[in-house]
């Protein structure tokens, strides 16, 4: 073998930093010897996995496809170590979480986890959908729990659950009244949405595509709760996730509309990289999702675990 698992860790460390410096620093090494380790594993492979410009390296093709592969031999590894050294434990789990999702189910759902397994390190990154399928593709999350559409090579795709989106309107809103309301009505009125990019604007564009008018846009944010509070506000109608709003729906301080020609139903995903090593904890984390809307029709109608 013309390599080594140390090698194969400083060369991850730096595809993960993109810096000989950050990779370095991430592995308590110095750079001569962080520079040294790149050069022995192109040395002894005998083949290029960097393009440099005077002392700037980064990946050429060779070297982004050796990294999945890198990724998990080191992640069997480290199960192997924890084996020989009679730890049966779950070690570390990194999940990310599109917003609705993240704000709404993920904290719990993870300490919950955490609850039957307290010797697993959970970290949770809450981005939006392409921010999320990002990072699972450059290996910075082991595993991505998302609200779009994904259709990334490299990435395997799990259904969840079902989920879907709403409009609605606040109670004083001339709308609130109507027990439906057409196309045409909405095209009249000011929309807050979520912004391009994230998994609920993807499937809300989507049911509107066959719609000929541009909507009047008034505000574009990245947080769920901002838009609630910007509708509550009388701004303008909004269009997110039932789940994220069925305390507001059941307060009275915000009121569906029924939208019987927009189909907004959508679905909630699982995602990994399909050369990722699927760990204990991923599997288990999974199980224990899955266990959790065995049944359940849609999103809104989880019961969420209490943690103690």
């Amino acid at each position: 073998m013309h390599f080594t698992l140390r090698q194969l860790q400083v060369f991850v460390a730096f595809a993960r930093h993109e810096s000989v410096s950050r990779a370095a620093e991430s592995l308590a090494l110095s750079q001569s010897a962080t520079s040294t380790s790149l050069a022995e594993l192109e040395r002894q492979s005998g083949c290029q996995l960097f393009d440099r410009a005077g002392k700037r390296l980064w990946l050429n093709a060779l070297g982004h496809q050796l990294l999945p592969q890198a990724v998990g031999l080191l992640d069997q590894a480290k199960a192997i170590e924890d084996l020989l050294a009679g730890k049966t434990g779950f070690g570390s789990l990194s999940v990310g979480a599109t917003l609705t999702i993240g704000n709404y189910l993920a904290t719990l759902l993870i300490g919950s986890f955490m609850q039957r397994h307290p010797e697993c390190r959970v970290k949770l990154h809450v981005q939006n959908t392409a921010h999320i399928v990002q990072q699972v593709a450059q290996h910075e999350l082991d595993l991505g729990l998302i609200e779009g559409d994904c259709q990334h090579p490299e990435i395997e795709v799990l259904p969840w659950v079902e989920d879907e989106l709403v409009v609605f309107c606040a109670p004083q809103h001339a709308l609130a009244e109507h027990t439906a309301v057409s196309l045409e009505q909405l095209s009249r009125e000011a929309w807050i949405l979520r912004e391009q990019g994230s998994g609920t604007r993807l499937t809300f564009d989507h049911a509107m595509r066959h719609h000929p008018a541009k909507l009047n846009i008034r505000l574009e944010l990245e947080h769920t709760e901002a838009i609630k509070r910007a509708v509550e506000s009388g701004l303008g109608i909004g269009c997110i996730s039932r789940l994220a709003l069925r305390d507001a729906f059941r307060r009275g301080s915000l009121v569906a509309l029924e939208t019987p020609e927009l189909d907004l139903a959508r679905q909630f995903y699982f995602i990994w990289h399909s050369l990722k090593y699927q760990t204990a904890a991923m599997r288990e984390f999974i199980e224990q999702c899955r266990a959790l809307t065995a049944g359940i029709r849609r999103s809104d109608e989880i019961v969420l675990p209490a943690i103690a």
